[in-house]
């Protein structure tokens, strides 16, 4: 599958910044080849980390909408600055969906499905972070 190289900054909703070179397909090739059904209205990613939620550990999950899945910037990365992605940077696959903030680049991609609804994923609200207040589109 053809592969997309780009040089883009990552901000994070704590304020801090980089740039790096991130690689992989896009996520509308990928989408295309699997084949949506009509009603598909969001991707959501399931991430192989959890993380702690007050008492228990909850499994990491984002979403975005079509309009960003299909945007050209949108990859699934396997290299980051010309390198195999590291372990830290959520290898072997993670989002880069270049119009939103950081919390939205899900790691350690385990699946990708195509739904209809948000309501029956985590909280319902579209992420880890979503189900804990932060907002469901994080554009920059």
């Amino acid at each position: 599958m053809p592969a997309r190289t780009q040089i883009t900054r990552h901000d994070c909703v704590e304020g801090w910044s980089a740039i790096g070179k991130w690689k992989g397909p896009t996520l509308g090739s990928v989408l295309q080849l699997a084949g949506l059904k009509p009603n598909a209205r969001f991707i959501v990613f399931s991430c192989a980390d959890n993380l702690q939620a007050g008492m228990f550990l909850a499994q990491y999950y984002e979403s975005i909408d079509l309009i960003d899945a299909f945007h050209p910037q949108t990859i699934l990365a396997y290299e980051m600055n010309d390198r195999p992605l590291p372990v830290a940077h959520g290898a072997p696959l993670r989002l880069r969906v270049e119009r939103q903030l950081g919390y939205k680049q899900a790691k350690y991609i385990q699946r990708i499905e195509a739904v209809a609804s948000l309501a029956p994923h985590g909280g319902g609200a579209g992420g880890f972070w979503e189900d804990r207040g932060y907002e469901w589109y994080a554009g920059i």
